[in-house]
């Protein structure tokens, strides 16, 4: 895609913005604090899967601009494109998610059981953000209401080295289903109720009624994600390159509204 497509957006569930200098300013002003981020410390909990990921959720320490000490605010195609045509402006930007991957991703993550090993290595460990897995037996529950996920390469690196993959129109299917599930149910109810059962079987439908895309960009580029839209983490391709700073991606996932604008909004 060489231009950004409002109708491919809204019927595959992702679109891709070209190269855009308001964004290149943004990261080279911000990567000195998200490579910090990796060697912080207080993020040592973020370092998984044998050294080959850094999850990095909400580490990089910019305010509710998108901003970090020093640089600009977000701006650029992608935001426009989110108070356009999503129609959301006035929001604040949640802590930027520094996300890495590196040579070898995935490796087993202390912990994790022999079916999670595998359904991260077979299935691309796919999720749909803000269904989150709750106690020893990660039953499913509503605990987060992002307006969409923006992504945009920090650096260099190879369309192979672990990129996200979607699974094109999945965010419909999400939609109807969830419908179902909450039924006349007053929204404030959602995040009380266990969906596990309808979520899992859901994930198996769109496996099998939905192409899996991988969803890959050039540092400059960015891309946006529907919210609804399943999507994961490819391993990391056999010729895959990158730098000594690894797949670096940062995500943007502000909350927005609450479980009934998560489930309604365009």
């Amino acid at each position: 895609m060489t231009s950004v497509d409002t109708a491919f957006f809204f019927e595959k569930g992702w679109v891709r913005f070209p190269a855009d200098p308001v964004l290149l300013d943004w990261i080279e002003k911000t990567l000195p604090a998200a490579r910090a981020t990796v060697t912080d410390p207080a993020n040592e909990q973020w370092h998984r899967c044998a050294g080959t990921w850094f999850a990095g959720v909400n580490v990089l320490p910019n305010d509710e601009e998108g901003a970090v000490a020093g640089g600009p605010p977000m701006a650029g195609q992608a935001v426009d494109f989110v108070r356009d045509e999503l129609g959301l402006a006035g929001f604040d930007w949640d802590m930027a998610q520094i996300s890495i991957c590196y040579p070898g991703y995935p490796k087993p993550m202390e912990g994790e059981s022999e079916g999670s090993f595998r359904f991260r290595l077979k299935r691309d460990a796919a999720h749909v953000d803000g269904l989150l897995p709750e106690g020893p037996e990660r039953r499913r529950f509503l605990r987060e209401f992002h307006g969409f996920v923006l992504g945009f390469p920090m650096v260099d690196f190879s369309a192979d080295a672990s990129p996200m993959v979607v699974w094109e129109g999945s965010h419909e299917m999400v939609r109807e289903r969830f419908r179902s599930t909450y039924g006349d149910r007053p929204p404030a109810d959602w995040p009380d109720i266990d969906v596990t059962e309808d979520y899992h079987a859901l994930r198996r439908e769109i496996f099998e009624a939905c192409p899996r895309v991988p969803v890959s960009a050039k540092r400059g580029e960015a891309y946006l994600v529907h919210r609804l839209a399943l999507h994961g983490v490819a391993h990391w391709g056999e010729g895959a390159t990158a730098g000594p700073d690894g797949r670096m991606i940062a995500y943007f996932r502000p909350d927005i509204g609450g479980p009934a604008d998560w489930l309604n909004a365009l």
